[in-house]
């Protein structure tokens, strides 16, 4: 296996490509970034139950603990974007992974609901760096026709930490309480997070600027600007959306789980429940194959593939028997992972300039649509119970089909492997 860094006859950078030892470190040491930060982030769904009994909240208020540290990473990616453009990529995700844990021990040695919330909210503040800098880390470092299946590996990443995390946690959080289930899950994700220290390579496609060039004004104005030019984009605006609106519907589907298999009909222990996270694996097996997909028959057709494998899993959900659940579940995760791993890389690459802004709006949205779905969710699923939280569900499917069809492109002329969209107001 070749270290020379691949370049082009005028020296520009192209990126690590297959198997270079370098590719390779970058794929475990994302991977275990991804590990970290997602295991902690959604490890709160497998105790919801043990956090409404031991705070006498009902469901949609307990998942406001899953909320609170989503909606603290969608306010955090934008700030942690221009962090990653002053300190560097690495180093940004490295501060991100270790401020998370820290905030975590800090969630779980509050006294009352009210302040566990508050710190779950700077634990999401502290997670965002890794989603909102790892997708144009990524893009930067590796070659073009590496890019997406790096992506997919590195959402698979995020699946395996978030189906671990709550394995871990539900049966260490009924037996002895939702505190020290957390706890466990802290400690599992504070060694992912030396692994990802001390395997990811320094960036070779990124150099900050230094200090005594650039003043901090400039870098947020040239940030701004390229904001508003993503915001310009029809296009990277659906696919934001998208974001928004398929990882709502998905973090709602397993916030209210527990709730319906731990009633009658089921009457399942909180320990047995979350061997259903195993669906995770799901996920983990469909990102780097819709990559890969992506890459040879293009984006929007593996995006609308993981819409319709997303609603059919769905709809088998509503079948009473637990294996109709089981299954259902491990269709709509296959589905919105293969979907979600091909958006979150298009969105960073598609845009000409500031992919790190980029790639922090899709986040934004991503992790938006956790918090209010998340617990709107709830509020179907008291009112209509199981087949209401469906209807909203795959109301938020169906609409993001509709603008996938409506404004995505097919595979443009000239591009083989990027599908890139054009800036400004197409």
């Amino acid at each position: 296996m070749t270290n020379a860094l691949p370049r082009s006859d005028d020296g520009a950078w192209l990126g690590h490509e297959r198997p270079s030892r370098a590719y390779q470190r970058i794929m475990l040491g994302m991977f275990c970034g991804g590990f970290a930060i997602f295991a902690q982030l959604y490890s709160p769904q497998a105790v919801l139950p043990e956090i409404s009994a031991a705070f006498t909240v009902d469901a949609p208020r307990a998942a406001l603990m899953v909320s609170m540290g989503t909606l603290g990473v969608a306010l955090s990616v934008l700030p942690w974007s221009l962090i990653a453009d002053r300190i560097g990529r690495v180093r940004a995700m490295a501060w991100s992974i270790c401020l998370a844990v820290l905030f975590s021990i800090l969630t779980v040695t509050m006294p009352n609901f009210e302040l566990s919330l508050a710190a779950r909210l700077l634990e999401g503040l502290a997670m965002g760096g890794v989603p909102a800098v790892a997708h144009a880390y990524l893009n930067e470092e590796l070659h073009p026709s590496a890019a997406p299946a790096g992506a997919g590996v590195f959402v698979s990443g995020n699946t395996a930490g978030g189906m671990f995390g709550r394995l871990i946690a539900a049966p260490i959080g009924e037996h002895f309480g939702w505190q020290f289930g957390s706890l466990a899950v802290t400690a599992v994700a504070a060694v992912t997070a030396v692994l990802f220290l001390i395997l990811t390579p320094p960036a070779k496609g990124f150099t900050p600027p230094p200090r005594d060039e650039h003043r901090f004004r400039d870098a947020l104005r040239e940030a701004l600007t390229n904001i508003r030019s993503h915001l310009r984009s029809r296009r990277l605006v659906v696919l934001y959306t998208l974001g928004f609106m398929l990882m709502g519907g998905f973090v709602a589907t397993y916030n209210y789980l527990g709730y319906r298999l731990t009633a009658p009909p089921y009457d399942l222990p909180s320990w047995v429940v979350a061997f259903v996270f195993l669906a995770y694996l799901a996920g983990t097996v469909s990102s780097p194959i819709a990559g890969r997909y992506a890459a040879a028959k293009g984006r929007k057709r593996t995006v609308l593939i993981g819409c319709a494998i997303m609603a059919v899993g769905m709809l088998i959900t509503l079948g009473e028997p637990l294996w109709m659940v089981v299954v259902g579940l491990l269709v709509l995760t296959a589905g919105l992972f293969a979907a979600h791993s091909v958006a979150s890389g298009w969105a960073g690459s598609a845009a000409r300039t500031g992919k790190a802004q980029s790639t922090a709006l899709y986040n934004l949205g991503y992790y938006a649509g956790s918090s209010t779905f998340g617990f709107i969710g709830g509020i179907a699923f008291i009112a209509l119970g199981w087949p209401g939280l469906v209807l909203v569900v795959l109301g938020l499917v169906s609409a993001s089909v509709a603008l996938t069809l409506l404004v995505l492109p097919w595979r443009p002329k000239g591009f083989v492997l990027g599908d890139h969209l054009p800036e400004g107001r197409d």
